[in-house]
């Protein structure tokens, strides 16, 4: 079953541990990185607010621009 949220460790797993829990402890002070919920001491990364943050920092190469460029004229 897959959770709605995600604590710091597994925002940590999931990115392989690419960004370190004191990198994300900094984000949430400089107010950067993906969205988070604060309540008490307990600090939640929704599922929806990283995937979004992945898309935000998806780089797109040009041959998939061409592609999809492709895909929109015929699917028009």
């Amino acid at each position: 079953m897959s959770s709605l949220f995600l604590t710091p460790e597994e925002v940590y797993e999931r990115y392989r541990g690419m960004i370190s829990l004191g990198t994300l402890r900094n984000w949430r002070m400089m107010k950067i990185g993906p969205s988070f919920l604060k309540l008490g001491r307990a600090v939640l990364y929704p599922l929806s607010e990283l995937e979004a943050w992945d898309r935000k920092n998806l780089v797109i190469c040009r041959a998939a621009k061409v592609l999809a460029a492709k895909e929109r004229e015929a699917a028009g």
